[in-house]
Formats: C-alpha cells, structure tokens, sequence
C-alpha cells in the first residue's frame, strides 16, 4: 500500500466531501481500500486537519482500558472508537480488545520495545 502525504489525505477528504464521487470509487481511483477513506473521513470529521498530523506514542493501560470501556459503554464501533479519539488504524483497537479477551488486563500492559541494552 502506498504511503499518503496529510495533504493527499485532506485532499482525498474534500474531493469525498463534494458529492461527487461515492466512497467505493473513489478509493479504487486513488488506490486505497474503502475502509481507509472511511477512516480518514471520520477522522477528519473530529479533529479535521490536526487528525493527520503523525504522533507516535505508547499508550497507557489506563488509557487503553478507558478506551475499550468507551466503545463498550457508548456501543460505538471499533472504527469510530478510533475515529474519536484519533489513534491512526482501527487495527491498534481490535488488537487491543483481542488481548484483553484472551489474556487479561496484564496483556495490555506497555512493554519497552528496542533491544536489551
């Protein structure tokens, strides 16, 4: 999958947002599955061009845990969960939930990545 600029991205939002073209389309045209617009779309909904703006972080697992607490409590899905509170790919949610399902809170638990010193 290619890599998208923000721009391109806010781009491909407003060229959506205009009516013109419809969501399955549009994505084969610029080379992206539907979902990936979807996501961008929703994204830019909630937090418009600051939703682009790359971030890495490591998450909490307080933070984790309020998160999938959310999505359970509001019934909101996993794509717009993610929407909401800007965390790049709906995938990081679903790992997250698949973790806690199957191993417990300790599976969310931050580990350090890198090598060992």
């Amino acid at each position: 999958m290619a890599k998208f600029t923000n721009v391109e991205k806010i781009q491909a939002v407003i060229r959506y947002q205009s009516g013109a073209e419809g969501v399955k389309s549009m994505a084969k045209s610029i080379g992206v599955d539907h979902s990936v617009l979807l996501n961008w779309i929703k994204q830019y909904e909630y937090y418009g061009e600051k939703a682009f703006e790359k971030c890495y972080t490591s998450y909490t697992l307080q933070y984790k845990l309020d998160l999938l607490n959310y999505m359970n409590e509001q019934g909101t899905s996993i794509r717009e969960t993610a929407a909401i509170f800007n965390i790049s790919t709906h995938s990081t949610l679903l790992q997250w939930k698949k973790q806690m399902e199957a191993e417990g809170i300790d599976a969310l638990v931050p580990k350090k990545k890198g090598r060992h010193p």
